[in-house]
This record gives C-alpha cells, sequence and structure tokens, in this order.
C-alpha cells in the first residue's frame, strides 16, 4: 500500500465516524425529557404522604416544575432543552476532537 493511499484511507476513516450533532442532540433531548416526564407521572400514580420531594427540588432550577401532571409537561420541556444543549455539544466535541486526531494522523 503506498503512502497516498494510506493517507486517504486515515482521511477516510475519521470521516466516516463524526457524529451528527443535531440529531445527538435531538435523541439525547427526548430521553432526558421522557425521563423526568415518566418519572414525575410515576410518582402521581404512586401517590403517598409526600409526592416526589426529592424529584421536586427540580423546581429550584426548572421554573415553574411541579410534581403534577403539568409539572411533568414543563418539566419535559427544560429537561429536552438541557439534553439537546449536552448531547449537541458533546457530538461538536467529539467530532472536534476526531478533525484535530485526523490532522495528526495525515500531516
Amino acid at each position: 500500500m503506498s503512502d497516498h493511499e494510506k493517507r486517504l484511507e486515515k482521511i477516510v476513516l475519521t470521516r466516516v465516524v463524526r457524529l451528527n450533532a443535531k440529531i445527538q442532540g435531538l435523541v439525547t433531548g427526548i430521553v432526558a425529557g421522557l425521563g423526568l416526564f415518566i418519572a414525575t407521572n410515576w410518582l402521581i400514580l404512586k401517590g403517598g404522604k409526600f409526592v416526589g420531594f426529592h424529584l421536586a427540588l427540580l423546581g429550584h432550577f426548572f421554573i415553574g416544575y411541579r410534581v403534577t401532571f403539568l409539572g411533568s409537561l414543563i418539566g419535559f420541556a427544560y429537561a429536552f432543552v438541557c439534553g439537546f444543549v449536552i448531547g449537541y455539544s458533546v457530538a461538536r466535541l467529539y467530532n472536534w476532537i476526531g478533525e484535530m486526531r485526523g490532522e495528526k494522523m495525515v500531516g
């Protein structure tokens, strides 16, 4: 295998493993939102003397969030946005590191 073919192969491998940051953010946001939505509604259905005491502490960070059905919808929106930002950022960082590594391998 020639030197030119090796360089081309390294470039192709670097480009193939790139992540789509928007899709990664969307999936992470949906998973985070559904997680909070399901956890909140599970505690509502479970009932009890103090419903969701620990989960209610999220109301300090997510303004308007309560352990109620309406609160679960508000929590879904907040968790979706936070999950999207985290997923998008991780994918962008991953791609950036991959590009830096690919430049070192080629150059």
